[in-house]
Order: C-alpha cells, then structure tokens, then sequence
C-alpha cells in the first residue's frame, strides 16, 4: 500500500477526456491522499501561474489533438509545473517527443494505478528537492534569495515581517489565510501577540502593495481571515 504524499493535501491538475479514465485516476489519487481537480488545458496555465497545484497529469491525445503542442507554449512562458504525460502513444519516439515537449515524465496506456501513484510520488519527491527562488503572482513577484519585492517592475521596500507575510501569501495564494494560521506559522503562537497586530501588519503591507483606487490584492474573508488572489479571480 503506498503510504501518499509526504506533504499532506497536494493539489493534483488532471486534464483527461476519457470520462471512466479520468474518474479512475481521480479516485485512486484520492486514496492515496492527493487532492485532484479535473480542469482542461486552457486552465492550467493561469492555476499554475499562482502556484495553485503541485503538479499536472496530462494526456496526450485531447479529443484527437495532440497537447504537447500546448505544453510546449507553456513551457515557452516560464511555466514549470511538473508534468507527467499519460499516453496510448508509446513508442520510443513519442516518448522522446513528449520529454522534449516539456514533460518530467512520460507514462505509456493502458497502465496500472500503482504505476501511476509511483510516478506522481516520484516527480513530487523532486519538486521537495528543488528550492524555489522565486514567488509571484500577477505582477507582484518576491525574490527569496535576494528578499526582493517587486511590483510590475518597481521595487517596493518591505520589512522583514512584512516580507515572511508577505511569502506566506504567496505561498497560499488563492486559498483562505485564517488569523490562527499566522500566530502558529509566523508567530509560533506568540503570548505577546494578539490578533489585532495581525491585522495592522497586513493593513501596511496592503498599503506598500496595492495599487491606489484599486481593491486590495490581499482580500477579506469576513469572519474567517484573508486571501491573495490573482486579478483575474473571481468573487
């Protein structure tokens, strides 16, 4: 039995169009931990781009079209999700033109969900052992070696708490930050602190970061905390 993923709740991208197929997938990730959203190709690029999944599991042939091509223009705007390409292609060649293409890892149909569990946990193991250097999300881009921050090419200077706060939304973009998660990660549960500094620091980070006459990139969610989201988000 495999024991899942190390890190608790990865997001999975699953672009597939054998409905059974996809479903199958689904389910046996589910099993073994991972939380999987099935999207279609012209969705993963923007999910990406915030960080908003761990890896994408992509078939090949797309209701006849080949999507290497489209990993490909991925590839072409910096995006560097890990793949893995699911495929009934699978001769040395395709396999071949596919890694070219872009892919981590290439996983010739019809296969056994064991196998596929094994790939995922693998090029998840990888991606633990690359640092990443650099956070972004639409314009706003954080420099992690450098502690840099950067908005539409513009330097903004921030203070060292308001730049771990700032990570830490990037790093949740597009899901709920609650309170009590930044007193114990940021904090550490800090007797001294209480809410309310919680809250002052996000109101000068939001001032250093937004825009004027625009809605703050760090949005409320009443009565449960705050999120990052991309413009293009919705609600």
């Amino acid at each position: 039995m495999s024991k899942g993923p190390s890190v608790p709740a990865w997001t999975l991208l699953l672009v597939e169009d054998e409905v059974e197929l996809a479903n199958e997938i689904k389910a046996e990730l589910e099993r073994n931990g991972y939380l999987v959203r099935a999207v279609s190709m012209a969705d993963v690029a923007d999910i990406a781009r915030t960080n908003g999944a761990a890896m994408l599991i992509l078939d090949r042939l797309l209701y006849g079209v080949d999507s290497l091509r489209a990993l490909e223009d991925m590839r072409k705007q910096g995006i560097k999700i890990p793949v893995l390409v699911i495929s009934a292609l699978s001769s040395v060649g395709d396999i071949a033109q596919g890694l070219k293409a872009g892919a981590d890892d290439y996983l010739a149909k019809p296969f056994y969900m064991v196998e596929l569990v094994a790939r995922t946990e693998a090029l998840l193991r990888r991606l633990g052992e690359v640092r990443t250097t650099r956070l972004s999300v639409d314009d706003l881009e954080m420099d992690l070696i450098e502690q840099t921050v950067f908005r539409g090419g513009n330097k903004i200077d921030l203070l060292p708490r308001e730049l771990k706060l700032l990570e830490y939304f990037l790093r949740h973009a597009g899901q709920i930050v609650t309170r009590e998660m930044l007193l114990k990660d940021l904090w550490q549960y800090d007797l001294g602190i209480e809410t309310n500094v919680v809250d002052a620091h996000i109101s000068n980070l939001r001032r250093k970061i937004d825009e004027h006459g625009l809605p703050s990139r760090i949005a409320n969610v009443r009565g449960i905390g705050y999120m990052l989201r991309a413009r293009s988000g919705k609600g």
